[in-house]
């Protein structure tokens, strides 16, 4: 039976002109005519009894559906050019894993020590990528996640690497010579938040006992990394996972004010889908991250 998908070309003329907004952006970037792109997405809209643009004078704009239809045709576009550099790059005898990772996490505690796993098995090539959020395996190309624990993994397999632990770190240079504060001390300096992390300095200053604090001031940032940035440069203290400060932590670039953490807000694990079995690669993967993360475990 023959399948129901459209051409390559039209799908890259439909993707580029629908992320530009533009006929003529899409062919400079293509390096195509705007009447070649304006005949692919025609041919394609023939092809779906669609209208995924409406045309007006010269300008061009999403329909609903085109808007929808974007989102998934970006998303296999962009999956057929990770398979097709996979099989480029394969040689004889390798393997592969395809990992999605939390960003931060990746780049302050994965990335560092996967030169060990490479030297254990230098076969086997581990390509990531971020996922901030949980997923649908089988929407996806990914053999596992490294990620945090959550509801949204149910059904899946988890294996736990080990309990977060977030501590208030600052540049020296913000504490004008000091190298400690207390709690209410600390309260009078500016608070970094992560945007998902909302609740976070109030965890912290339940759990000192405070009373009568309001910790929710202060410069939001999306990922963590950019919090211990802004933390380097002295725009106030935040209040980070450990083990992404250790470098900084080491060179003085950062310190601890007042070390008094908090653990198990968040859980690290890997997931992988429980009704397939694990293959010979992701066991061995497996097995190695659980030995690296034993270090990071605390009683």
């Amino acid at each position: 039976m023959r399948r129901k998908i459209p051409s390559i070309t039209a799908l890259m003329a439909f993707e580029a002109a629908a992320r530009y907004q533009s006929f003529s952006r899409a062919a400079d970037a293509l390096s195509l005519t705007e009447g070649a792109i304006s005949r692919q997405i025609a041919g394609l809209e023939e092809f779906l009894a669609l209208r995924l643009f409406h045309r007006v004078k010269k300008r061009v704009q999403l329909t609903d559906i085109g808007k929808a239809y974007f989102v998934h045709v970006r998303e296999d576009l962009n999956r057929l050019e990770r398979n097709t550099l996979s099989a480029m790059a394969y040689q004889d005898g390798q393997q592969i894993l395809e990992l999605a990772v939390i960003p931060t996490f990746a780049t302050k505690w994965l990335i560092p020590r996967l030169s060990e796993f490479s030297r254990l098995y230098p076969e086997i090539v581990v390509n990531l990528s971020e996922r901030a959020l949980p997923f649908l395996f089988g929407d996806s190309v990914f053999d596992a996640a490294v990620h945090y624990e959550h509801p949204a993994w149910a059904g899946n397999a988890q294996e736990l690497l080990f309990e977060e632990e977030l501590v208030p770190v600052c540049s020296p240079q913000l504490l004008g010579g000091k190298t400690l504060l207390s709690v209410d001390e600390l309260a009078a300096y500016p608070l970094l938040h992560k945007n998902t992390r909302e609740d976070a300095w109030r965890h912290w200053f339940d759990m000192q006992g405070c009373q009568g604090i309001n910790p929710i001031g202060g410069p939001r940032h999306d990922l963590f990394s950019m919090i211990i940035q802004a933390a380097c440069y002295g725009r106030g203290i935040a209040l980070v996972p450990r083990l992404y400060v250790e470098d900084e932590l080491r060179s003085g670039a950062l310190l601890i004010p007042i070390d008094r953490p908090i653990r198990g807000l968040k859980k690290y694990c890997v997931v992988y889908p429980e009704h397939e079995e694990a293959s010979p690669t992701l066991k061995l993967f497996i097995d190695w991250l659980m030995r690296a993360a034993q270090g990071q475990r605390r009683d």
